[in-house]
């Protein structure tokens, strides 16, 4: 298995200290404890907190954009795979990454414009959906009912059980499939 990468492994960590705790515990000390780095190692990866946050975003949007991007290359039907691609996506994260998604939350809070490259990808995608091949309007309405999923597992409003998020996601993917497809 091959090693975790300590930049990797520093950004692991801010997450999950923003993540458990908040934005305001998240310094460079709590980080370097919490990765098991020193301090020292810690800055020579992330000069500044702000830094670290913003490679916290950057981390989030590459491994969320890989997620969109394989499914879209993997998906066989010819419309509504970038919506489709975007809601699996959306729900895989907030499954798997909710510590990661953190990274958001701490940009908004200690600088908005480290948001960019992630409001980037959205708009990209937004562009994709909206000549994918099904109405438009459909595929955003799905892709924000997507987000929504997503943002109550992150803030913990209500999150839904396994089964019901399981139906919403299957009711949410076959929203995507125009009657060509069918």
């Amino acid at each position: 298995m091959p090693r975790e990468s300590k930049r990797h492994k520093i950004v692991e960590a801010a997450a999950l200290i923003v993540h458990n705790r908040g934005i305001d515990a998240l310094t460079l000390d709590a980080v370097a404890e919490e990765a098991k780095v020193s301090k020292g190692g810690l800055l020579y990866h992330f000069r500044s907190k702000e830094a670290l946050v913003e490679g916290l975003v950057l981390h989030m949007n590459n491994v969320y954009r890989t997620n969109v991007e394989d499914a879209v290359y993997d998906d066989i039907n010819r419309n509504g795979k970038w919506t489709r691609a975007i809601i699996k996506a959306t729900y895989d994260q907030s499954l798997k990454n909710t510590e990661t998604s953190a990274g958001m939350l701490a940009a908004q809070g200690i600088n908005p414009d480290l948001l960019k490259p992630l409001q980037q990808t959205y708009a990209n995608w937004q562009e994709n959906i909206s000549t994918d091949g099904i109405d438009p309007v459909q595929a955003t309405i799905l892709r924000l009912a997507a987000d929504g999923l997503w943002f109550s597992e992150i803030f913990g409003l209500a999150p839904l059980d396994e089964k019901l998020r399981k139906q919403v996601l299957d009711r949410l993917m076959q929203q995507t499939y125009d009657k060509e497809n069918e």
